[in-house]
């Protein structure tokens, strides 16, 4: 770089105006050849051949890659224009630089921009035979090694920008993300929802059981929390008006890093007045259906690979039931037991829990374990036990469930959907029991007990995880992979 400067070659001009992105150019090449056209190309220098007086570069955009010609004694190097140069940093040249002095300046890495007409080289490689060359950024660090990459995981996802370089399936899994964000919106457009925007820093956390993150307001000298979820934010949207709402942003919680599991994820939430969780669940097949059909590229439903296995999103999603499917595994029914036998059936079974585990908690950890961990799905987990659903209505044909489901596949689940709760005075006597009981995390929101007195109609709510979403439609096993630049334990801890 200081050998560039000294002779007065600036190294960060400010533009390159392109006539063609690479994958344009080769679009276009027969008539572009044809004709002689002079192209305008730019991107990063990424392989390097030396042929004595000629040289082959392979030059890389965003869009894909295309070979450079250079003869050494017949390209030129582009002088800068006032524009870009800057000459306050640059100490005047003596004499004209060699074009192949300075290319022994250019590196792998350097973003340089080259104008020349296109041609097929014996090989028929598509090449831009370069008549000026003009160096646009120089590197100052190597690229990983050519053959081998940047294979190390921990490496991978602490160092994004370089798996991004190199990696072009990495550049293509958040490629698709954002398409099946894009897809997701569409869907919820396209049936009359409006999107909207709701805090992420709140006074209050809720809307699920959830450690929060915590800071401090000091302009108002008090505590307020990155919000867990948007529903009750968006319960209060369906009271104030609208009847069907969708939200798509970041959710916090303060809580374990895992597989599936990342303290900063996006969420899908939405809300629909007058129906139930039914609506919910053909809703929930639709979109699957629509990302399912798009994503693969096929008019129709084909099967998606996840984690060995393939599900058919065109077929409907299997049913099963919370209470019995428990049951059948631990011998009896599960909401007949006491809290002591509760736990000593976990004990047994094998699920962690302590003398201080809640029953609902045991209920949902003795679940997971023994029946959604061995679900292949797709299937909806539905009709839960009212103690762990305190936002969910109560299910019309025993008052001891909820009208609620999770979307399962592969033992994760995916979201959770219910027939919302908007009777007030129960809403307030569930959180007053979960209070009771001391459950961990439980709060008692006011504010949105206040909005529910004045009335909410029956109203269908679904939430799911966008980032294991595109982990399915990647074929992904961890959900850093998915997030571009996931959180991570300090280095070396």
């Amino acid at each position: 770089m200081d050998e560039l400067r000294s002779k007065a070659i600036e190294p960060y001009p400010y533009s390159f105006e392109r006539t063609h992105t690479v994958v344009e150019a080769l679009a276009e090449f027969d008539k572009l050849s044809e004709s002689e056209t002079m192209v305008k190309v730019a991107g990063r220098l990424r392989t390097r051949r030396d042929f004595g007086k000629t040289i082959f570069f392979d030059l890389h955009d965003e869009s894909g890659k295309i070979q450079l010609y250079i003869r050494k004694d017949e390209a030129l190097l582009a002088q800068l224009s006032s524009d870009n140069a800057l000459p306050e940093r640059n100490t005047p040249s003596e004499a004209p630089v060699a074009f192949s002095d300075f290319l022994s300046l250019v590196d792998l890495g350097d973003f340089v921009g080259v104008s020349g007409p296109l041609f097929k080289t014996k090989t028929g490689e598509p090449t831009v035979n370069v008549k000026e060359f003009t160096l646009l950024s120089k590197s100052l660090a190597a690229l990983p090694e050519k053959f081998h990459g940047l294979q190390d995981t921990e490496q991978r996802l602490r160092k994004r920008h370089l798996d991004l370089l190199v990696n072009s399936e990495t550049r293509e899994a958040f490629r698709l993300r954002t398409r099946l964000i894009a897809l997701t919106r569409r869907f919820f457009d396209e049936r009359g929802f409006l999107e909207v925007e709701t805090p992420m820093l709140q006074p209050l956390y809720g809307g699920a059981a959830a450690e929060p993150f915590r800071t401090h307001y000091r302009v108002l000298d008090r505590d307020y929390f990155l919000r867990i979820a948007t529903e009750l934010y968006l319960k209060r949207l369906i009271v104030g008006g609208f009847e069907k709402v969708y939200e798509i942003g970041k959710d916090f919680r303060n809580e374990g890093l895992d597989r599936v599991h990342n303290p900063e994820f996006t969420m899908l939430e939405a809300y629909q007045a007058y129906v139930d969780y039914f609506q919910m669940m053909r809703l929930t097949e639709e979109l699957f259906r629509l990302l399912a059909s798009e994503l693969t590229g096929s008019t129709t439903v084909t099967p998606v690979t996840w984690m060995g296995a393939e599900f058919d999103f065109g077929k409907p999603w299997e049913k099963v039931e919370f209470v019995p499917a428990l049951a059948e595994k631990i011998g009896t029914d599960p909401l007949a037991l006491s809290e002591a036998d509760l736990r000593k059936i976990c004990k047994d079974k094998g699920v962690e829990v302590t003398d201080q585990t809640p029953y609902g908690k045991m209920l949902d950890k003795l679940f997971t374990e023994l029946v959604q961990d061995h679900i292949q799905g797709p299937a909806f987990v539905a009709d839960h036990p009212r103690i762990i659903s305190p936002f969910a209505k109560v299910h019309r044909n025993n008052p001891q469930l909820v009208e609620r489901f999770e979307p399962v596949i592969a033992g994760v689940e995916f979201g959770n959907a219910f027939s919302e709760l908007n009777d007030p005075l129960e809403q307030r006597r569930r959180f007053e029991e979960q209070t009771a009981r001391h459950e961990e995390f439980s709060v008692m929101d006011e504010d949105f007990l206040q909005a529910l007195e004045q009335g909410m109609p029956p109203t269908g709510g679904l939430g799911l995880g966008i980032d294991r979403m595109v982990m399915l439609f990647t074929d992904s096993a961890s959900i850093r992979d998915v997030i571009i630049f996931p959180q991570l334990k300090e280095e070396g801890k």
